[in-house]
Protein backbone atom coordinates (compact mmCIF):
# COMPACT_ATOMS: atom_id res chain seq x y z
CA UNK A 1 0.00 0.00 0.00
CA UNK A 2 1.35 3.60 -0.88
CA UNK A 3 0.62 6.30 1.45
CA UNK A 4 1.42 9.89 1.20
CA UNK A 5 4.34 10.67 3.78
CA UNK A 6 7.03 13.58 5.04
CA UNK A 7 10.26 13.29 5.40
CA UNK A 8 10.73 15.99 8.36
CA UNK A 9 15.00 17.02 9.78
CA UNK A 10 15.39 18.38 12.88
CA UNK A 11 16.43 21.90 11.59
CA UNK A 12 13.67 21.99 9.34
CA UNK A 13 13.87 20.61 6.20
CA UNK A 14 11.35 18.69 4.94
CA UNK A 15 10.97 16.38 1.91
CA UNK A 16 7.66 14.85 0.27
CA UNK A 17 7.24 10.96 -0.49
CA UNK A 18 5.46 7.93 -0.94
CA UNK A 19 5.45 5.38 2.09
CA UNK A 20 5.68 1.91 1.65
CA UNK A 21 6.03 -1.08 4.16
CA UNK A 22 4.61 0.22 6.97
CA UNK A 23 2.71 3.58 7.92
CA UNK A 24 2.88 5.65 11.11
CA UNK A 25 5.95 7.27 12.37
CA UNK A 26 9.53 6.69 12.16
CA UNK A 27 12.66 8.57 13.87
CA UNK A 28 16.08 7.99 13.03
CA UNK A 29 19.83 9.62 12.30
CA UNK A 30 19.88 10.49 8.43
CA UNK A 31 22.39 9.48 6.80
CA UNK A 32 23.29 8.39 3.01
CA UNK A 33 24.72 5.73 1.19
CA UNK A 34 26.47 5.73 -2.12
CA UNK A 35 26.58 2.13 -3.29
CA UNK A 36 24.50 0.94 -6.83
CA UNK A 37 23.63 -2.58 -5.33
CA UNK A 38 23.75 -4.72 -2.41
CA UNK A 39 20.88 -2.93 -0.15
CA UNK A 40 19.44 -6.08 1.03
CA UNK A 41 23.25 -5.98 2.81
CA UNK A 42 22.59 -2.47 3.98
CA UNK A 43 19.36 -3.23 5.19
CA UNK A 44 20.12 -6.06 7.39
CA UNK A 45 23.93 -4.67 8.68
CA UNK A 46 23.36 -4.14 12.43
CA UNK A 47 25.74 -0.90 12.09
CA UNK A 48 22.58 0.36 10.64
CA UNK A 49 21.16 0.18 14.04
CA UNK A 50 18.98 3.74 14.89
CA UNK A 51 19.81 5.17 10.82
CA UNK A 52 17.24 6.23 8.59
CA UNK A 53 19.35 5.05 5.07
CA UNK A 54 19.20 7.26 1.63
CA UNK A 55 20.27 5.14 -1.00
CA UNK A 56 21.74 7.63 -3.73
CA UNK A 57 21.74 5.45 -6.31
CA UNK A 58 18.16 6.49 -7.99
CA UNK A 59 16.71 3.08 -8.58
CA UNK A 60 16.65 0.62 -5.71
CA UNK A 61 14.90 -3.44 -5.73
CA UNK A 62 15.18 -4.52 -8.77
CA UNK A 63 17.13 -7.62 -7.84
CA UNK A 64 14.91 -8.16 -4.95
CA UNK A 65 15.39 -9.70 -2.30
CA UNK A 66 17.34 -13.37 -1.86
CA UNK A 67 17.58 -15.57 1.49
CA UNK A 68 21.14 -16.24 0.91
CA UNK A 69 22.20 -12.57 0.90
CA UNK A 70 21.32 -10.86 4.30
CA UNK A 71 24.42 -10.30 6.98
CA UNK A 72 21.99 -10.92 9.76
CA UNK A 73 18.95 -12.39 10.55
CA UNK A 74 16.84 -9.15 9.94
CA UNK A 75 16.64 -5.87 9.29
CA UNK A 76 17.98 -3.29 11.17
CA UNK A 77 17.81 0.03 9.61
CA UNK A 78 15.15 2.75 10.93
CA UNK A 79 13.82 3.22 7.45
CA UNK A 80 14.66 3.34 3.58
CA UNK A 81 14.64 6.28 1.57
CA UNK A 82 15.06 6.59 -2.52
CA UNK A 83 14.32 8.35 -5.95
CA UNK A 84 12.34 5.17 -6.95
CA UNK A 85 11.51 1.30 -5.86
CA UNK A 86 11.18 -1.43 -7.82
CA UNK A 87 8.27 -3.62 -7.23
CA UNK A 88 8.56 -6.41 -9.68
CA UNK A 89 12.34 -7.62 -9.77
CA UNK A 90 13.76 -8.99 -12.62
CA UNK A 91 17.13 -11.57 -11.26
CA UNK A 92 16.68 -14.98 -11.33
CA UNK A 93 17.61 -15.19 -7.85
CA UNK A 94 14.99 -13.45 -6.31
CA UNK A 95 13.02 -14.69 -4.14
CA UNK A 96 10.71 -11.48 -2.87
CA UNK A 97 10.40 -8.01 -3.80
CA UNK A 98 12.23 -5.22 -2.08
CA UNK A 99 8.56 -3.67 -0.72
CA UNK A 100 6.94 -6.86 0.32
CA UNK A 101 9.89 -7.81 2.59
CA UNK A 102 10.18 -4.35 4.38
CA UNK A 103 6.52 -5.01 4.69
CA UNK A 104 7.35 -7.88 6.54
CA UNK A 105 9.56 -6.65 8.50
CA UNK A 106 7.52 -3.88 9.57
CA UNK A 107 10.36 -1.53 8.25
CA UNK A 108 8.91 1.88 6.80
CA UNK A 109 10.40 3.17 3.15
CA UNK A 110 10.10 6.76 1.71
CA UNK A 111 10.01 6.11 -2.40
CA UNK A 112 9.55 9.41 -4.62
CA UNK A 113 11.98 11.60 -2.67
CA UNK A 114 13.98 14.52 -3.98
CA UNK A 115 16.89 12.30 -3.01
CA UNK A 116 20.02 14.41 -4.71
CA UNK A 117 18.68 17.31 -2.53
CA UNK A 118 19.06 15.39 0.75
CA UNK A 119 21.84 13.83 -0.24
CA UNK A 120 23.28 17.59 -0.90
CA UNK A 121 21.87 19.07 2.53
CA UNK A 122 23.17 16.30 4.58
CA UNK A 123 26.55 16.54 3.12
CA UNK A 124 26.12 20.75 3.83
CA UNK A 125 24.93 20.24 7.22
CA UNK A 126 25.87 17.04 8.19
CA UNK A 127 23.82 13.82 8.99
CA UNK A 128 21.09 14.53 11.61
CA UNK A 129 18.12 13.23 13.30
CA UNK A 130 14.93 13.05 11.07
CA UNK A 131 11.09 11.40 11.25
CA UNK A 132 9.12 9.89 8.38
CA UNK A 133 5.58 10.26 9.24
CA UNK A 134 2.12 9.09 7.07
CA UNK A 135 0.31 11.06 9.84
CA UNK A 136 1.09 14.04 9.89
CA UNK A 137 2.11 16.68 7.29
CA UNK A 138 2.56 20.07 10.50
CA UNK A 139 6.05 20.40 9.59
CA UNK A 140 6.70 22.44 12.67
CA UNK A 141 5.10 19.52 15.04
CA UNK A 142 7.00 16.90 13.21
CA UNK A 143 10.39 18.89 13.43
CA UNK A 144 9.96 19.43 17.44
CA UNK A 145 9.24 15.35 17.44
CA UNK A 146 12.86 14.85 15.35
CA UNK A 147 14.84 17.44 17.37
CA UNK A 148 13.22 15.44 20.28
CA UNK A 149 14.33 12.17 19.20
CA UNK A 150 17.38 9.88 21.29
CA UNK A 151 20.69 10.80 19.70
CA UNK A 152 22.18 7.68 17.96
CA UNK A 153 25.47 9.60 19.60
CA UNK A 154 23.81 9.06 23.52
CA UNK A 155 22.93 5.17 23.10
CA UNK A 156 24.29 1.81 23.97
CA UNK A 157 23.36 0.39 20.81
CA UNK A 158 25.56 -2.61 20.59
CA UNK A 159 23.95 -3.93 23.45
CA UNK A 160 20.93 -3.93 21.73
CA UNK A 161 22.48 -5.60 18.30
CA UNK A 162 24.29 -8.34 19.88
CA UNK A 163 23.89 -12.16 20.03
CA UNK A 164 22.67 -13.01 23.67
CA UNK A 165 25.01 -16.00 24.21
CA UNK A 166 28.11 -17.74 22.40
CA UNK A 167 27.61 -19.57 19.53
CA UNK A 168 29.70 -21.53 16.85
CA UNK A 169 29.71 -21.03 13.22
CA UNK A 170 30.18 -23.12 10.19
CA UNK A 171 29.05 -21.99 7.43
CA UNK A 172 31.64 -20.92 5.13
CA UNK A 173 30.88 -19.07 1.71
CA UNK A 174 29.56 -20.56 -1.52
CA UNK A 175 32.09 -22.33 -3.96
CA UNK A 176 31.87 -19.76 -6.54
CA UNK A 177 32.15 -16.71 -4.07
CA UNK A 178 35.45 -18.00 -2.84
CA UNK A 179 37.88 -15.76 -3.81
CA UNK A 180 42.01 -15.37 -3.51
CA UNK A 181 43.04 -19.69 -3.32
CA UNK A 182 40.75 -19.27 0.56
CA UNK A 183 39.90 -23.01 -0.59
CA UNK A 184 42.71 -24.06 -1.23
CA UNK A 185 44.42 -23.89 2.07
CA UNK A 186 44.31 -26.59 4.23
CA UNK A 187 42.72 -26.39 7.80
CA UNK A 188 43.88 -24.04 10.23
CA UNK A 189 42.23 -25.50 13.17
CA UNK A 190 42.60 -21.92 14.77
CA UNK A 191 40.01 -21.36 17.19
CA UNK A 192 38.94 -17.61 16.64
CA UNK A 193 36.50 -15.83 19.19
CA UNK A 194 34.23 -12.81 17.24
CA UNK A 195 33.02 -10.39 19.86
CA UNK A 196 30.02 -9.63 18.45
CA UNK A 197 29.23 -5.85 18.37
CA UNK A 198 26.35 -6.33 15.43
CA UNK A 199 28.62 -8.92 13.25
CA UNK A 200 28.25 -9.49 9.40
CA UNK A 201 27.66 -13.26 8.44
CA UNK A 202 30.51 -12.87 5.87
CA UNK A 203 33.18 -11.96 8.52
CA UNK A 204 32.05 -15.33 9.93
CA UNK A 205 31.52 -17.25 6.43
CA UNK A 206 35.12 -15.93 5.69
CA UNK A 207 37.20 -17.32 8.70
CA UNK A 208 35.78 -20.67 8.64
CA UNK A 209 37.00 -20.08 4.55
CA UNK A 210 40.36 -20.34 6.05
CA UNK A 211 39.95 -23.46 8.25
CA UNK A 212 39.20 -21.58 11.21
CA UNK A 213 37.08 -22.79 14.06
CA UNK A 214 34.48 -19.97 14.74
CA UNK A 215 33.24 -18.84 18.30
CA UNK A 216 30.75 -15.85 18.80
CA UNK A 217 30.62 -14.07 21.69
CA UNK A 218 28.53 -11.49 23.58
CA UNK A 219 29.93 -7.92 22.69
CA UNK A 220 29.31 -8.27 27.06
CA UNK A 221 31.90 -11.00 27.39
CA UNK A 222 35.08 -10.18 29.80
CA UNK A 223 37.90 -10.62 29.27
CA UNK A 224 38.33 -14.14 31.38
CA UNK A 225 35.88 -15.24 30.19
CA UNK A 226 36.81 -14.99 26.44
CA UNK A 227 40.29 -16.28 26.88
CA UNK A 228 38.74 -19.18 29.18
CA UNK A 229 37.57 -20.45 25.82
CA UNK A 230 41.88 -20.42 24.85
CA UNK A 231 41.19 -18.55 21.29
CA UNK A 232 44.34 -18.24 19.10
CA UNK A 233 42.74 -15.20 18.27
CA UNK A 234 40.13 -12.33 18.25
CA UNK A 235 38.19 -10.74 16.11
CA UNK A 236 36.29 -7.03 17.55
CA UNK A 237 33.62 -7.20 15.06
CA UNK A 238 32.07 -4.06 13.50
CA UNK A 239 28.51 -2.66 14.98
CA UNK A 240 26.51 0.93 15.41
CA UNK A 241 26.91 4.19 17.36
CA UNK A 242 29.44 5.67 19.26
CA UNK A 243 32.91 3.91 20.21
CA UNK A 244 32.61 5.73 23.60
CA UNK A 245 28.91 4.26 24.42
CA UNK A 246 30.62 0.63 24.80
CA UNK A 247 33.29 1.41 27.82
CA UNK A 248 33.14 -1.88 29.22
CA UNK A 249 34.37 -3.64 25.78
CA UNK A 250 36.94 -0.65 25.56
CA UNK A 251 38.14 -1.95 28.82
CA UNK A 252 38.00 -5.99 28.07
CA UNK A 253 39.86 -5.10 24.99
CA UNK A 254 42.69 -3.27 26.75
CA UNK A 255 42.88 -6.76 29.12
CA UNK A 256 42.95 -8.56 25.83
CA UNK A 257 45.94 -7.17 24.39
CA UNK A 258 49.20 -8.82 24.51
CA UNK A 259 47.37 -12.02 25.56
CA UNK A 260 46.19 -13.10 21.91
CA UNK A 261 46.62 -11.55 18.35
CA UNK A 262 43.34 -8.99 17.76
CA UNK A 263 42.01 -8.13 14.04
CA UNK A 264 39.42 -4.62 14.94
CA UNK A 265 36.91 -3.95 11.70
CA UNK A 266 35.24 -0.91 11.68
CA UNK A 267 34.09 -0.26 15.08
CA UNK A 268 36.18 -2.77 16.45
CA UNK A 269 38.70 -0.65 14.91
CA UNK A 270 37.49 2.32 16.57
CA UNK A 271 37.28 0.53 20.36
CA UNK A 272 40.87 -0.85 19.62
CA UNK A 273 42.58 2.93 18.92
CA UNK A 274 40.34 4.00 22.12
CA UNK A 275 42.23 1.02 24.04
CA UNK A 276 45.42 1.89 22.79
CA UNK A 277 45.05 5.69 24.31
CA UNK A 278 43.53 7.31 21.20
CA UNK A 279 40.46 9.26 20.88
CA UNK A 280 37.48 9.07 18.96
CA UNK A 281 35.53 11.97 17.12
CA UNK A 282 31.64 12.20 14.41
CA UNK A 283 32.68 13.07 11.15
CA UNK A 284 30.03 15.24 9.46
CA UNK A 285 28.21 12.81 7.43
CA UNK A 286 30.22 9.96 7.65
CA UNK A 287 30.90 7.38 5.31
CA UNK A 288 28.35 4.61 3.87
CA UNK A 289 29.36 3.23 0.27
CA UNK A 290 30.90 1.12 -1.75
CA UNK A 291 33.23 3.38 -3.55
CA UNK A 292 35.74 4.69 -0.45
CA UNK A 293 39.27 4.89 -1.85
CA UNK A 294 42.13 3.51 0.76
CA UNK A 295 46.13 3.64 0.25
CA UNK A 296 47.99 1.44 2.25
CA UNK A 297 51.22 3.47 3.50
CA UNK A 298 53.20 0.73 3.35
CA UNK A 299 52.84 -0.71 -0.38
CA UNK A 300 50.73 2.84 -2.11
CA UNK A 301 48.80 0.41 -3.17
CA UNK A 302 45.16 1.17 -3.45
CA UNK A 303 41.81 -0.34 -2.73
CA UNK A 304 38.41 0.43 -3.49
CA UNK A 305 36.42 -0.48 -0.19
CA UNK A 306 33.11 -0.93 1.64
CA UNK A 307 32.37 1.57 4.22
CA UNK A 308 29.60 1.99 6.87
CA UNK A 309 30.61 4.66 10.00
CA UNK A 310 29.95 7.88 11.28
CA UNK A 311 33.00 7.67 14.22
CA UNK A 312 36.82 7.91 13.47
CA UNK A 313 40.04 7.43 15.12
CA UNK A 314 41.75 10.54 15.92
CA UNK A 315 45.48 10.39 14.13
CA UNK A 316 46.85 13.08 16.13
CA UNK A 317 45.75 11.17 19.84
CA UNK A 318 47.03 7.69 19.46
CA UNK A 319 50.93 6.99 20.71
CA UNK A 320 53.41 7.26 17.58
CA UNK A 321 55.70 5.37 19.09
CA UNK A 322 53.58 2.73 19.47
CA UNK A 323 50.82 2.66 16.85
CA UNK A 324 51.46 2.67 13.11
CA UNK A 325 48.94 4.53 10.75
CA UNK A 326 48.50 1.62 8.13
CA UNK A 327 45.84 2.65 5.96
CA UNK A 328 44.44 6.03 4.72
CA UNK A 329 41.14 7.42 3.72
CA UNK A 330 42.34 9.10 -0.20
CA UNK A 331 38.93 11.56 -0.15
CA UNK A 332 39.32 13.11 3.35
CA UNK A 333 42.76 11.71 4.77
CA UNK A 334 40.95 10.02 7.99
CA UNK A 335 42.33 6.52 9.61
CA UNK A 336 41.78 3.66 7.72
CA UNK A 337 44.12 1.64 9.78
CA UNK A 338 46.46 0.87 12.43
CA UNK A 339 48.54 -1.43 13.78
CA UNK A 340 50.71 -1.96 16.99
CA UNK A 341 54.41 -2.33 16.85
CA UNK A 342 54.90 -4.60 19.57
CA UNK A 343 51.74 -6.35 20.04
CA UNK A 344 50.01 -8.38 17.35
CA UNK A 345 47.50 -6.32 16.61
CA UNK A 346 45.93 -4.43 13.40
CA UNK A 347 42.69 -3.11 12.74
CA UNK A 348 40.85 -1.73 9.86
CA UNK A 349 38.31 1.21 9.29
CA UNK A 350 36.63 0.06 6.57
CA UNK A 351 34.69 -3.55 5.60
CA UNK A 352 37.63 -6.15 4.38
CA UNK A 353 34.51 -8.88 3.93
CA UNK A 354 32.19 -6.67 1.94
CA UNK A 355 33.64 -6.97 -1.82
CA UNK A 356 31.99 -3.46 -3.34
CA UNK A 357 33.21 -5.02 -6.82
CA UNK A 358 36.96 -5.48 -5.81
CA UNK A 359 38.18 -8.19 -3.57
CA UNK A 360 41.36 -6.95 -2.41
CA UNK A 361 40.58 -6.36 0.56
CA UNK A 362 39.71 -9.84 1.87
CA UNK A 363 43.33 -10.50 1.65
CA UNK A 364 43.66 -8.70 5.65
CA UNK A 365 41.74 -12.04 6.92
CA UNK A 366 44.69 -14.25 5.54
CA UNK A 367 47.08 -11.47 7.04
CA UNK A 368 45.07 -12.19 10.55
CA UNK A 369 45.21 -16.08 9.83
CA UNK A 370 49.77 -15.36 9.05
CA UNK A 371 49.40 -13.42 12.21
CA UNK A 372 48.32 -15.84 14.03
CA UNK A 373 50.86 -18.34 12.76
CA UNK A 374 53.77 -16.17 13.93
CA UNK A 375 52.62 -16.61 17.50
CA UNK A 376 53.17 -20.59 16.86
CA UNK A 377 56.57 -19.90 15.22
CA UNK A 378 58.18 -18.12 18.68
Amino acid sequence: MRTDALLVLEDGKAFDGIALGTTGEVTGEVVFNTSMTGYQEILTDPSYKGQIVTMTSSHIGNTGICAEDPESAQPYVSGLIVREMCDVPSSWRAQESLPDYLARYGIMALTSVDTRSLTRHIRTRGAMKGIISTESHDVARLQALAAAAPSVSDLDLVREVTCRAPYTWEEGTAPEWRLHGFHHLPPTGYHIIVYDCGVKRNMLRLLVDLGCRVTVIPATTSASEALALRPDGILLSNGPGDPERVPYLVETTRQLIGRVPIFGICLGHQVLGLALGGRTYKLRFGHHGGNQPVRDTRTGQITITAQNHNYCVDVDSLPSGDVEITHINLNDGTVEGLRHRRWLIFSVQHHPEASPGPYDAETLFRYFIEMIQETRKG
